[in-house]
């Protein structure tokens, strides 16, 4: 618990570097944490004689050490910026405006953590078998939705720089830009999740499981090509939430939500587990659609 207090402020320092145009100096931060990670835990473990105790200091200590580095190095950037007096510590103000973003983005988080566990619970009445192919076909999906995800941050940064600039005819530019990226992605992620997916579950599981195998292909079979649709609502939101058009990027974000547990339990009565997954292309095709209407009429009317 105590190193939650380190992601936190790791991840403000993370989105003021991307804030300021550089991604890579958290990367490097990332990769050499996680790299002294693995090697302060084989330490602890094998030297040290610390056990499942020991992978925990590592961890803490190592998320410190980079939590702390990254402060020190964005406080750094942030002295050499040119401004005109002093700038108060603390304004009500602009606590008020990240509020705004923050608050929607963290109850996004909440209600979909909630959503995910009701489908969880209609998994489970279905047995060992579908319980397995699904826990090990959606790793493999969450690779890509994060992947989308953190493109879509990358493109709210930059909608919201230049918005800021008051240059919005390049946002129009920023969402060809990332489309094109999360396809390019989606192409390689669709052919081997749809025509080699058995591969990539066979990291998670043997070949034994042969029913979960099959669960768990039928998944990534049934989602794979909506890649292609869900990647376009991932960027369009990311245009809505740089836009500060949290009340829609909510209305979008929910109605995903709520629409695939509703068809999750409605379609598994019908279909069998393969009812569940069919939930998720219904209701990333029917956001997608909503997202991609209220970027277009936000953007349509700013010009």
């Amino acid at each position: 618990m105590r190193g939650f207090r380190f992601c936190f402020f790791y991840n403000v320092a993370t989105g003021i570097f991307s804030a300021l145009g550089d991604s890579r100096t958290p990367f490097w931060f990332l990769a050499v944490s996680s790299t002294a990670n693995i090697a302060v835990d084989i330490l602890f473990v094998t030297a040290f004689d610390m056990g499942v105790a020991g992978v925990a200091w590592a961890t803490f200590l190592c998320q410190g050490v980079s939590c702390v580095l990254a402060i020190a190095v964005v406080l750094k950037r942030l002295r050499a910026v040119p401004t005109q007096g002093r700038i108060p510590l603390f304004s009500k103000a602009l606590f008020a405006k990240i509020a705004v973003i923050a608050i929607p983005s963290i109850l996004q988080q909440s209600f979909i953590s909630v959503g995910n566990i009701l489908i969880q619970s209609v998994i489970n009445s279905f047995g060992a078998s579908v319980i397995a192919g699904y826990s090990a076909a959606i790793k493999l999906n969450n690779l890509v939705i994060t992947s989308f995800s953190t493109l879509g941050n990358g493109v709210s940064n930059y909608a919201a720089q230049n918005i800021g600039a008051n240059k919005t005819e390049r946002v129009n530019a920023g969402f060809g830009a990332g489309l094109k990226l999360v396809w390019l992605l989606c192409v390689p992620f669709f052919l081997f999740y749809f025509f080699a997916g058995h591969w990539g579950l066979l990291l998670f599981m043997d070949h034994s499981s042969e029913n979960a195998l099959a669960c768990g292909q039928t998944f990534l079979r049934i989602v794979s090509p909506f890649y292609f649709i869900v990647s376009m609502k991932l960027v369009a939101d990311g245009i809505l939430r740089g836009a500060g058009l949290m009340k829609q990027f909510m209305i979008t974000t929910f109605t995903d939500l709520v629409l695939r547990v509703v068809l999750a339990f409605v379609l598994s009565g019908i279909f069998g587990s393969t009812g569940i997954w069919m939930a998720w292309p219904v209701g990333w095709s029917i956001a997608t659609t909503m997202s991609i209407m209220f970027y277009r009429k936000s953007f349509g009317r700013r010009k």
